[in-house]
């Protein structure tokens, strides 16, 4: 565990770097400076705009394109605002993809009947798909239960190849997005729309943001994730993306375990940002977080206590166990000797005890998962 681990305060240096330099974000809002309008511009279309407000008081969804929201969380970004993250689960279907026309792809004429026809591409030959589509967001602030001023307006355009040999139509698969906003308490209209505008399929959230600014008395922590695989990408987004099968934060690219659930013997791993801790001289932190496993109100496995000099953790966690097994042999000695064990199928809670060792402060936080 802790040979492993000691490459991570170098990734979270350059990674805290890479964040708060990040050139998409900072674009984003260096352009909006650069773009005088004499007129507002039209963000989200009048069409979106009415299926919005028709549902806004009710939150009740529009299902022209049946999504859901799997999950959403933040993690920090410039300023004071939080990158907000979204996981959709969408059928492929209903994101529209069809074959992309390229030159020299493009298919023969030929007149029959009189008329000319396009006559489709060889289908031994696998075609590109594409999802040519759309993502709306508004954002709302949530005054006394209702929604009230308008904060944000967000367009993201859906723009996904695939090949055809490896579409599943009927499949339903994650997708995410992502983007900056400010803390607050808010209601989030999101919208996925046809090319045509013909259809429009609506989703609601209650979205709380805290202001980091604000926790100065005790620890906090950012929602807990897991991930299956993360990646480093050579740079950040420059533009909001909408992405299939992983979500992107600055410069690295995570496939997300959404059911939190392993087989034994995998290795679990979690991320996630502590607000409130206080840094030492040098800009270090001097941060303790001890992990365990627990089944029911049970200790079945202790991790150990780790150190951390940033508040972003990052952290594996080997869902095996070490047991000291005791024998006596048959002139009536004790042996004792170590084995690593998996542990067992079922549900568990993972316990982490975090202490900021410069303010004394500490937080316990919990999140449940699964072995199979």
């Amino acid at each position: 565990m802790r040979n492993k681990n000691l490459f991570i305060p170098v990734l979270l240096s350059a990674f805290i770097l890479s964040l708060f330099l990040s050139p998409s974000l900072s674009a984003l809002k260096k352009n909006r400076g650069q773009q005088p309008q004499k007129t507002k511009p039209i963000i989200i279309p009048i069409q979106v705009k009415a299926v919005f407000e028709e549902g806004l008081k009710t939150q009740e969804p529009r299902l022209d394109i049946p999504f859901t929201i799997a999950e959403h969380f933040y993690l920090p970004s410039l300023s004071q605002n939080l990158y907000t993250i979204f996981l959709f689960k969408v059928k492929n279907e209903d994101l529209g993809y069809s074959p992309i026309e390229r030159p020299g792809e493009r298919q023969e004429k030929k007149k029959e009947g009189g008329k000319e026809e396009v006559q489709p591409a060889s289908m031994s030959t696998p075609t590109r798909l594409l999802s040519s589509s759309s993502l709306f967001i508004q954002l709302n602030k949530l005054e006394n239960g209702s929604p009230g001023e308008l904060v944000r307006e967000v367009y993201i355009p859906i723009r996904i190849e695939t090949d055809s040999g490896s579409y599943e139509s009927d499949k339903e698969e994650i997708y995410s997005t992502g983007y900056p906003f400010p803390p607050g308490h808010y209601l989030a209209s999101i919208a996925i729309v046809s090319k045509d505008l013909e259809k429009i399929g609506t989703q609601y959230l209650e979205l709380s943001l805290p202001n980091a600014a604000t926790i100065t008395d005790r620890l906090e922590t950012t929602p807990i994730f897991s991930y299956k695989n993360m990646e480093e990408m050579s740079s950040p987004d420059t533009i909001v993306t909408f992405h299939k099968g992983f979500f992107t934060y600055s410069i690295l690219k995570f496939e997300p375990n959404l059911e939190r659930a392993y087989s034994s013997g995998d290795t679990m791993e979690v991320f996630f940002y502590i607000y409130g801790a206080q840094p030492v001289e040098g800009q270090n932190f001097n941060i303790e977080i001890s992990f365990e496993i627990l089944k029911g109100e049970d200790v079945e496995l202790s991790c150990g206590l780790q150190i951390y000099t940033a508040p972003l953790i990052n952290q594996p966690l080997p869902l095996k166990k070490t047991v000291l097994i005791t024998s006596t042999t048959k002139d009536g000695q004790t042996t004792e000797k170590k084995e690593n064990r998996q542990i067992e199928p079922g549900s568990y809670t993972l316990s982490m005890t975090i202490t900021d060792k410069v303010s004394g402060k500490s937080i316990v936080k919990t999140s449940d998962f699964v072995v199979k």
